[in-house]
């Protein structure tokens, strides 16, 4: 999973709140997979946790748009 093209962001922005908050959840949740991957020494793409923390920095900041504007 790579962070959210600029397609894709478009795409986020047009989510609801619940919808946004659900793939947040789910993204973090793949996150903490990841870093057990990692602890264990499963993990065969090392750039997935970078990615996947970009991702949710973008969703964290799609959120925090919404909440100032509204």
């Amino acid at each position: 999973m790579s962070p959210l093209k600029s397609n894709e962001l478009r795409a986020a922005r047009e989510m609801t709140t619940r919808e946004l908050e659900e793939k947040l959840a789910a993204t973090k949740e793949e996150m903490f997979n990841l870093r057990f991957q990692l602890v264990t020494g499963h993990l065969q793409d090392h750039a997935k946790v970078t990615k996947l923390r970009r991702e949710i920095a973008q969703l964290y900041t799609i959120l925090a748009q919404r909440k100032l504007a509204g």
